[in-house]
């Protein structure tokens, strides 16, 4: 089944190129089914390249999903063109009256800095305590991930000594959990953050379960019990040349920056990097789609946390 997307995106040429299954809005709206409600929280520089990450990810399953994608309005962003943002994006303002069966919430490069201290960090509380009440399942990524466990547990982020960079192995902790079900005992994933939460922490609450984990990169994959929040302190959405792409960034700013780790092919960076991660970031998309949102959401979105 297609991904439902506005007419005029960008993401559909590239992903159609991939022979990837799209459908435009203008079409989706005469067939008779309800697709899924996913409302994607872009917070990310470069909203283009993110947003088809995302879409190809979401993309790689049978349901037919309709996106609205937004941002706070209390940041400016400056990577990417206004008229693009306008034509694609709303604030959260415009879609706090609706109601989403999922709601992805992507990282930002914030991730040093207090939360109390960003700018849109109140917007941020705001937007997760609506997703309380208005989502059945909230999918959190990297920075997000690190803020929603903050913001709902009072879990805190620590520094590292260096920027975590690469692909890393990763053990699964707990399989009784649905949205592990497929992965291999042993699955690479990929990282990019200069703080980390600790499994000490994590453990002290009750309402949370450690899925995965990894000898080098620490905790990656948590979520609640009743499987209405999922932390990821990764980046699955990640594609083969993204961290090569930060990497040269950083260089060129001049930053002292390590060659991400279990990359290039024996540590050259003038090599491409080879794709290690694709297969284990459309299992998870496909099952957090499936067993926690598609599985548990009520047809009528109106019933969302209603008993």
């Amino acid at each position: 089944m297609p991904i439902n997307i506005p007419d005029k995106l960008p993401a559909i040429e590239i992903l159609n190129k991939e022979y990837i299954f799209t459908i435009k809005e203008s079409k989706a709206i005469h067939q008779d089914i309800r697709p899924l409600k996913i409302a994607l929280l872009n917070i990310m520089p470069v909203k283009i390249v993110t947003e088809t990450h995302i879409l190809r990810l979401l993309s790689n399953t049978p349901l037919q999903i309709e996106i609205d994608m937004f941002l706070p309005e209390t940041h400016t962003s400056k990577n990417t063109s206004s008229e693009h943002l306008k034509s694609f994006y709303k604030t959260f303002s415009k879609i706090r009256s609706s109601k989403y069966d999922g709601l992805i919430i992507t990282g930002a490069p914030v991730e040093e800095m207090e939360f109390e201290d960003v700018d849109y960090w109140n917007e941020m509380k705001e937007i997760m305590n609506w997703a309380e009440n208005n989502v059945t399942s909230t999918l959190y990524i990297c920075w997000a991930a690190q803020a929603g466990l903050y913001y709902h547990y009072g879990i805190p982020k620590y520094p590292l000594k260096e920027k975590v960079s690469g692909n890393f192995e990763h053990n699964v902790s707990n399989k009784k959990y649905p949205i592990v079900r497929g992965f291999d005992d042993i699955y690479i994933a990929p990282h990019s953050r200069y703080t980390e939460v600790k499994r000490k922490d994590i453990e002290k609450i009750k309402e949370l379960v450690i899925l995965s984990e990894s000898e080098e990169a620490g905790v990656y994959l948590v979520a609640s019990k009743d499987g209405r929040k999922v932390f990821v302190t990764g980046h699955p959405e990640y594609e083969p040349d993204t961290l090569k792409n930060e990497y040269e960034r950083d260089i060129k700013k001049g930053l002292k920056i390590a060659i991400p780790k279990n990359y290039f092919p024996n540590d050259d960076a003038t090599k491409p990097p080879l794709t290690r991660c694709q297969s284990h970031a459309n299992l998870l998309f496909a099952n957090w789609l499936n067993y926690y949102v598609y599985q548990t959401t009520p047809f009528d979105l109106n019933k969302i946390n209603k008993s």
